[in-house]
């Protein structure tokens, strides 16, 4: 059973994005877990150069793979769809 992924999750997700891209102008806080990360709709306007910055990231933070790219733009919507990835590859890798 998947847990909800925490709000310290999120927040720490949102510093390694901002970390990783140089956005020193936005405050992690005012990023909408909700939203797409691409796109207008959200504080952050990023593009397909940051979309493998941020998997680059995520991998090395995270000590996950991603290997499929049609996973990898699935999964970088939004904060909240990184935030369940990385806990269901946690749940995976600790049974």
């Amino acid at each position: 059973m998947t847990k909800e992924p925490s709000p310290e999750l999120k927040l720490e997700i949102k510093k390694m994005i901002m970390e990783t891209l140089n956005i020193t102008d936005i405050n992690p806080e005012d990023v909408d877990d909700e939203k797409p990360l691409f796109g207008s709709d959200n504080a952050l306007t990023l593009d397909s150069v940051d979309a493998i910055e941020i998997i680059m990231a995520l991998q090395r933070n995270y000590g996950i793979r991603i290997a499929d790219q049609s996973i990898a733009r699935y999964l970088i919507r939004s904060v909240n769809s990184i935030a369940e990835f990385i806990l269901s590859e946690q749940e995976k890798n600790n049974l």
